[in-house]
């Protein structure tokens, strides 16, 4: 079950007020990471165990939301967790002022505390401190209230909270990855859609994997996913809510169609149709169903992508020769090329801060995941490989997510990048995998 971010901040409150006596400085953050550099120093941060109340399994508890905000932090690439081998001080009083020379002495800089009670409904309350080790001062504290099997929820909502806190931009850890998920043999794969936690956490299958299933995407508005079915009938575009199971056909067409996405406002889809050798881009209104042609080339237009405004689409064209990334207004009309490298450019997808375009590039052999601005400027390469493919972004857009197939009998698995290419991380799932789409923040 989806637990509504509103409702659990609702019953959260600061607790920064319980130790102003003890703290009469104000909290103005020295501590703090600068992440729009290239080259990133990991922020030495301690993490004792959330104290648990008086039963076992309240400390089990405790122990499993410090090891999941701990997880989040490092494969961010921003953060280094200290080996609780080296504590000096065992934090067993949040309420109380830490022994900040003990933690310099380990050199963290900021240190995270927390404990977790059950109140008399069942509910759990959640607390945590964030403290400025050089400082000697609290940057943030927060209450949350839940029921006892959301506690990974709040782990990642803590974690969010100290990422903001420390780097100024919004996390990412609240949320959720469709995905598809691949088995059997090479030549005849199962393909069913998944969900999971972006941490790989709490697998859910979508489908059972009758039809072949392609190119997830999620609304940016409500918990709906639209994708690609292929029956025994023409491929079909089809909207899921994830939450209920409940299904939609959006359309049956005539043509081939071809990687639906949400508008930013999540009222219309965008997509390509195939008629005859060519394809173009079509966009379709979901309150009237009434579909807009917005190419009209002999050529293939696919692939298209929303800026986070709604005023432009990116899209990849083969209309100069060969696959290349262009831009145009969400409208239509002419369409700039912006992708001129050596090789060909596919896949376009728009970062949700709208500076940057993600890519899949293919030339010599290999294919890599990189960015560019959307005037093409600045193109930077990620990540390389066999076959790398499909990039999708974080909801703050600091970290892109793609698929690699390495080709043989083995399958394809999800993979992390952050923007400076420098954190690769695999995403553990449970079986093969490929075609992610990141979520939204939940709300």
């Amino acid at each position: 079950m989806l637990f509504d971010r509103r409702r659990l901040l609702l019953g959260a409150s600061a607790v920064a007020g319980s130790l102003a006596g003890l703290n009469a400085r104000p909290a103005a953050a020295q501590t703090k990471l600068d992440v729009t550099q290239g080259t990133v120093q990991p922020m030495p941060i301690a993490l004792p165990d959330f104290v648990g109340g008086s039963g076992a399994a309240d400390g089990e508890i405790g122990r499993g939301v410090t090891q999941v905000i701990s997880g989040n932090l490092k494969r961010s690439g921003l953060f280094a967790p200290i080996d609780p081998a080296a504590y000096i001080e065992r934090i067993a009083n949040i309420d109380a002022m830490p022994r900040f020379p003990d933690w310099r002495t380990i050199n963290a800089q900021a240190l995270v505390t927390g404990r977790i009670t059950r109140q008399a409904d069942g509910r759990l309350k959640t607390e945590f401190r964030l403290w400025d080790v050089f400082q000697s001062q609290q940057l943030a504290g927060q209450q949350y209230f839940t029921g006892s099997d959301n506690w990974r929820r709040i782990a990642h909502i803590i974690s969010d909270a100290i990422y903001e806190r420390l780097t100024g931009e919004k996390g990412y850890f609240d949320s959720r990855v469709v995905f598809v998920d691949e088995s059997g043999p090479k030549d005849r794969r199962v393909k069913r859609l998944a969900i999971m936690d972006q941490d790989g956490a709490n697998v859910r299958y979508l489908t059972r994997g009758d039809d072949l299933v392609l190119t997830p995407r999620f609304s940016p508005s409500t918990q709906e996913i639209t994708y690609m079915s292929f029956g025994q009938r023409d491929p079909r575009v089809v909207l899921l809510n994830i939450e209920t199971g409940q299904r939609e056909i959006v359309g049956n067409f005539s043509g081939m169609s071809f990687s639906p996405r949400f508008s930013p406002d999540g009222q219309r889809v965008i997509m390509s149709l195939q008629q005859g050798a060519h394809s173009n881009i079509y966009v379709l209104d979901l309150r009237s169903k009434a579909m807009t042609r917005l190419t009209e080339t002999p050529a293939i237009d696919t692939a298209p992508s929303y800026s986070p405004d709604g005023a432009r689409i990116c899209f990849e064209s083969d209309r100069g020769g060969r696959q290349q990334i262009y831009v145009m207004a969400s409208s239509g009309g002419a369409a700039q090329r912006i992708s001129f490298g050596e090789g060909s450019y596919s896949t376009p997808v728009w970062s949700p801060r709208g500076d940057a375009i993600a890519f899949t590039k293919q030339g010599g052999g290999r294919f890599s995941i990189g960015i560019m601005r959307p005037d093409g400027q600045g193109e930077r390469i990620l990540t390389e490989g066999y076959h790398n493919e499909g990039p999708t972004f974080a909801p703050n857009g600091r970290v892109v997510m793609f698929f690699r197939e390495p080709g043989g009998a083995a399958g394809p698995s999800l993979y992390t990048v952050d923007l400076t290419g420098r954190n690769e991380q695999k995403v553990q799932t449970p079986g093969f995998a490929s075609d992610p789409a990141w979520s939204p923040l939940l709300s």
